[in-house]
């Protein structure tokens, strides 16, 4: 039988899609960053011998530069508009063996064995070909999105390197940390200038 809907992975396709695809990739990429950015200086920044040193700390949000910023925005609708029409095209072959299936359910006392059996065939044979379709959408998109997250994650890092060297910080920390004050978050600043950067680009093409 046919199911209802698609199983990818243990989440139904139609209703996850491209989208939750790409920001689940985002939270996993950018939460293994954050950790990579506190287990090397966090704890170093926060001891009382950095704050001997006198150095100058920040932080980031990366989350929010992520979701917020227009580069985060564009990246998810490019990859949206981009596997959207394979998405609607699964959605329909499932639709198209849900009413074949519903049809055979209706006729099968009237139905011939030969009969029968040609369209039960015929619906197993058209279930593999949309799982199989389902299966490479998933995959594609998965590659996509990896592709698409890693420029992202330069983007991003180089803004935080740039603002720290132009403004002198010593370290900047991420997501992972116990506190952090309003007085030392960057996020506001930098989410600024992820915005006018992308509106330069924008402006330039």
């Amino acid at each position: 039988m046919v199911a209802s809907e698609i199983r990818l992975s243990g989440s139904s396709f139609p209703s996850a899609g491209p989208s939750e695809f790409i920001m689940n990739g985002m939270k996993i990429m950018f939460t293994r960053l954050s950790l990579i950015l506190v287990i090397s200086a966090g704890l170093f920044a926060l001891s009382g011998a950095a704050q001997a040193e006198g150095l100058k700390i920040g932080f980031v949000n990366f989350n929010r530069l992520v979701s917020e910023s227009p580069q985060g925005a564009a990246a998810m609708g490019g990859l949206q508009e981009e596997f959207a029409p394979r998405q609607r095209e699964l959605v329909a072959m499932q639709t198209e063996l849900q009413e074949r299936q519903d049809q055979i359910q209706r006729d099968i006392e009237v139905m011939g064995p030969d009969e029968r059996r040609n369209a039960e065939r015929d619906l197993r044979r058209d279930e593999r070909e949309l799982q199989r379709a389902a299966q490479e959408l998933q995959e594609d998109s998965n590659l996509r999105r990896n592709e698409a997250l890693g420029k992202l994650q330069r983007t991003v890092l180089g803004e935080v390197q740039s603002y720290a060297a132009e403004q002198g910080y010593d370290l900047i920390i991420s997501e992972g940390v116990a506190y952090a004050s309003q007085e030392i978050d960057l996020t506001e600043q930098i989410l600024a200038g992820l915005k006018a950067g992308f509106a330069g680009q924008s402006s330039g093409e």
